[in-house]
């Protein structure tokens, strides 16, 4: 495993509750975030006596006789007792005059044979009256069970001092995991891989995109196959008609309708309710057009992991295909025709992410939105989306995207700019494009952004 990368607003974070009296923090995402990997960088720095126990799919009893035993292995236990209940055993430790960081992980597991109530209510009583001395991190992947612990109606709402949502790294940190490709090949990575760091480990940086999609991805010995084939759909496969979505999906934007009658679900609801828990569970995403947001015909729904929009685009259908005919002839003849405009449509959303990180940053001033832009021109009779629209109060900057192989030419540029000036009611104070490649030529008045400035995230000021 190399170096720890990224997370550092995170550490900052933890580090400064660890750094108080006591307290509890919640950390959550989904598999191979890197929830676990975050924890133990930061217990390693720390001076305090700490334990680290994984939840099993198990009673609460035989949790806490494990964690008991790891307790024990820890020599924070002098020898094994016998407790009647996690309240029983935090009661003990709190008798202990040193501090102590208490991490349990995958806590969801210990709701699956008992209560969820009881399970919480129990965590909840601990928080407010056994952490004298004691820092409590509880952690898990189940992105649904996670988050209503901090609802309202639950009983450990307002009990943590922080509440941590991992998500996969961004763009500009996965970079670093193969920092010396071009701006052009990063985005392409990214676009295939996404950002989970136990993925983008499994890397070599020092080969192509075509090469590690073929030694990783399209091998059904690689761990990267099995974590996007099982695990990342194990918690909800067996609950929600997942796969049938995700492969409706692939790498397209598909209305609510057109998922329905794909799916031959003959109007029922049953697959509105099914995608509402899917975006709750983050495992896809809702969007709709920055200027049409309330349009439920415009809204669309799509893949959120770049890998797992990966797998169901290529793979999950023609499984029986890259068993017959091999990972380097599938890639040529399943993959390669298309990779080009796979990877276009991920580029879009790490510009959209580009004007975010700037805006954050406070460098975008009056900046309300970011998103695509709908146009539906009844004098030209024509529709369509422009790619990234930034919404200064109903004006707007108008981006179009282009991820191609070489530079961008005046001709093509021309062409772009007529079509935005053309839409009628469309009020533009800035147009920009944006090439991976760069371009040709560039003109006066017109914002021009490079793969590099998009990956440097330093950027041109407005």
């Amino acid at each position: 495993m190399g170096a720890f990368i990224g997370r550092q607003e995170e550490k900052d974070l933890i580090n400064g509750i660890l750094d108080r009296e006591n307290g509890a923090i919640l950390i959550y995402g989904k598999r191979k975030v890197g929830k676990t990997t975050l924890i133990k960088e930061v217990l390693q720095s720390r001076q305090e006596k700490c334990v680290y126990y994984e939840c099993l799919k198990n009673t609460m009893k035989e949790n806490l006789d494990a964690f008991t035993r790891e307790l024990v292995r820890s020599r924070i236990l002098p020898v094994f007792l016998s407790f009647q209940s996690f309240i029983d055993l935090f009661t003990y430790l709190n008798t202990i005059p040193e501090k102590l960081t208490v991490v349990i992980d995958e806590y969801p597991y210990l709701k699956q044979l008992t209560q969820p109530e009881i399970v919480d209510s129990s965590f909840q009583n601990i928080i407010d009256n056994h952490l004298g001395n004691i820092h409590l991190i509880l952690s898990g992947s189940h992105i649904g069970m996670m988050k209503d612990m901090v609802a309202e109606n639950n009983a450990l709402y307002g009990r943590f001092q922080t509440v941590i949502h991992l998500k996969e790294l961004d763009y500009h940190i996965a970079a670093s995991f193969y920092q010396e490709k071009t701006s052009y090949e990063k985005i392409a990575f990214h676009s295939v891989f996404g950002g989970s760091p136990y993925v983008l480990e499994k890397l070599d940086p020092d080969k192509s995109l075509r090469e590690n999609v073929i030694r990783t991805i399209l091998n059904p010995n690689s761990p990267v196959f099995l974590y996007v084939s099982f695990l990342l759909m194990s918690d909800y496969s067996n609950t929600i008609n997942a796969e049938r979505i995700f492969s409706v999906l692939g790498n397209g934007r598909k209305r609510y309708r057109d998922i329905e009658n794909q799916m031959n679900a003959n109007q029922t609801g049953n697959v509105l309710k099914q995608l509402k828990t899917l975006v709750r569970l983050e495992l896809i995403k809702r969007a709709a057009p920055i200027n049409r947001l309330d349009d439920a015909k415009k809204t669309t729904y799509e893949i959120n992991d770049n890998l797992m929009r990966f797998y169901f685009t290529y793979i999950y259908k023609n499984r029986s295909a890259l068993e017959m005919i091999g990972p380097e002839s599938f890639y040529d003849e399943y993959i390669a025709p298309t990779i080009r405009d796979f990877i276009s449509r991920r580029f879009e959303e790490i510009c959209r992410n580009y004007f975010s990180i700037r805006a954050k940053k406070g460098l975008l001033p009056g900046l309300r939105n970011i998103g695509s832009y709908y146009y539906d021109d009844s004098r030209t009779k024509t529709n369509g989306k422009f790619d990234v629209a930034l919404d200064y109060g109903g004006k707007f900057s108008i981006f179009e995207v282009k991820y191609l192989k070489n530079p961008m030419e005046p001709d093509e540029i021309h062409h772009e700019l007529g079509q935005i000036r053309d839409i009628k009611g469309l009020e533009v104070f800035q147009i920009g494009f944006i090439s991976a490649n760069g371009f040709t030529e560039q003109e006066e008045g017109i914002l021009y952004y490079t793969g590099e400035d998009i990956y440097s995230a330093a950027g041109k000021g407005f």
